[in-house]
């Protein structure tokens, strides 16, 4: 696939089988973040090679439709158990350009494998419907085929399991896929598509464009792609679903998070604290199911935010490599520069910083850390409450009730996630029942539903009707064709 120099490794689009230079496309370094070692040079394609790979797709699709879909699901499964086999290798090349700590990278590699296990179930999900004598003589049959070619752009944060949400789906029900991955975190990627190619995918099947901004511009508008997947922010998710459906094409676009956990009275703090802590700060706050609000109501709030600081301080920042590390980096300078500067908002508004984050930057050098952060008495209407930092910080509102905790957790324009830590069964179906999020958490900091249900964000979390992974995925990347059948 690639090419040394010096030491960092020249990245390469794949194009109808072929691993190809993008010929006159600009570079940018992607660095370690636990180093700032040049790890590879990323190349940002241009619209012509957006276009080849765009075309390797369409050409290859007729006969990839055309393949049986117990051939497509052996593919499937071919690739799942290479995938076990790069387990381990797998997860250290996340770890080596996300940060992320290892135990966070199998997790990662798991969750993605578990969606290669669905997929490898398409012919039986992709079973359709039969009903005789509609009319007299007269039989109706609803059939499930593939859109054709697809595109999925997928985010920094996640750079082996969200490309696995995508394309073993799409695929195993018949289409081609034009994967692009992260700028930022674009190796992972590379060696997905390596490890399908070995499992015996044809030419064309899966292609590779490597870029930014220009790259994801090309494939929304391209007249041969017929469905986008994205994965990143809540702007970017909103422009993405407003820039494809203009162009015709059906989308998913997952979307930000401003994820609240409710903590009642009686909760058990021995459970909650953990689970809290890893919600917040696992992954360094670089995804879109951390808990980032807590609401502590009535008298548990001292307890509460003095256990959560005191755990947050413990936090062993360090490389993800490092068997001992509990709090890697995160994803670049500028992104800890960012998160840095909504500390010192939290602080201008009048939050008690009670874990200061900010203080581990100098305990390190090379690459790009920063420390777990809580804040106590965070007003909602404050920036760090309604805003996605996209980082270890923790922001604790103190509520009267159940009721005032939700009224602030629906407030905020994204419904992503949301949980609750009680011993009451009536608060939490209280809860489970008003509260505006997809994914509902009881007991749970980070309820991350598996690959069989749809990964369900609500309102500005979200953009489109079906959402990635389960049936909903298979209802995206199929459409439905009704035959009606009379023989005289």
């Amino acid at each position: 696939m690639s090419i040394r120099v010096g030491q960092a490794t020249v990245l390469e689009n794949l194009v109808g089988g072929r691993w190809v230079a993008p010929e006159g496309a600009p570079h940018e370094d992607v660095p370690n973040p636990a180093t700032g070692e040049v790890l590879a040079r990323v190349p940002h394609s241009t619209a012509a090679h957006v276009d080849a790979a765009v075309a390797a797709a369409a050409a290859a699709f007729p006969a990839w439709r055309a393949t049986p879909v117990v051939e497509r699901a052996r593919l499937m499964f071919r690739y799942k158990a290479l995938l076990e086999d790069h387990f381990e290798e797998l997860s250290r090349l996340v770890t080596e350009e996300n940060g992320k700590t290892l135990d966070e990278a199998r997790g990662e590699v798991r969750r993605g494998i578990e969606v290669v296990e669905f997929a490898c179930g398409m012919p039986t999900l992709m079973m359709g419907q039969v009903l005789e004598d509609v009319a007299r003589g007269i039989d109706s049959e609803l059939i499930r085929v593939p859109v054709g070619v697809v595109a999925g752009i997928c985010p920094f944060n996640f750079p082996a399991m969200i490309p696995l949400w995508m394309y073993p789906i799409a695929l195993a029900a018949g289409n081609t896929f034009v994967f692009k991955p992260s700028e930022r975190t674009p190796i992972t990627g590379v060696r997905l598509a390596e490890l399908l190619l070995d499992a015996g995918a044809p030419p064309g099947v899966l292609n590779l464009v490597h870029g930014a901004r220009e790259t994801a511009d090309t494939l929304l508008a391209h007249p041969a792609v017929r469905a986008v997947s994205f994965v990143g922010s809540a702007p970017v998710a909103e422009y993405v679903y407003r820039t494809a459906a203009a162009h015709g094409k059906r989308v998913q676009a997952l979307a930000g998070a401003k994820n609240y956990m409710i903590v009642m009275p009686d909760a058990d703090l021995d459970v909650t604290v953990p689970a809290v802590i890893a919600s917040a700060f696992g992954n360094a706050g670089e995804r879109c199911l951390a808990g980032s609000v807590v609401e502590a109501v009535g008298e548990i709030a001292d307890p509460l935010v003095a256990r959560l600081g005191e755990a947050a301080a413990r936090l062993r920042l360090g490389a993800g490599a490092d068997s001992t590390t509990e709090l890697g980096p995160v994803i670049r300078a500028a992104h800890r520069d960012r998160i840095v500067g909504y500390i010192e908002r939290g602080l201008q508004e009048g939050a008690r910083l009670v874990t200061d984050g900010r203080r581990a930057m100098s305990d390190s050098t090379g690459g790009f850390f920063i420390g777990a952060t809580v804040f106590d008495l965070v007003r909602p209407e404050m920036a760090i409450a309604q805003d996605e930092i996209f980082g270890p910080v923790l922001s604790v509102i103190r509520s009267r009730s159940l009721d005032e905790a939700i009224e602030h957790a629906n407030r905020s324009r994204f419904g992503n996630m949301a949980a609750i830590f009680t011993r009451s069964g009536k608060a939490a179906r209280e809860f489970r029942t008003r509260i505006e999020a997809g994914m509902v958490g009881i007991n749970v900091g980070v309820p991350a539903p598996m690959a069989f249900f749809p990964f369900s964000g609500w309102k500005g979390s979200f953009y489109g009707d079906l959402h990635a992974t389960g049936r909903d995925a298979v209802e995206f990347y199929t459409e439905k064709r009704v035959v009606t059948t009379r023989w005289p």
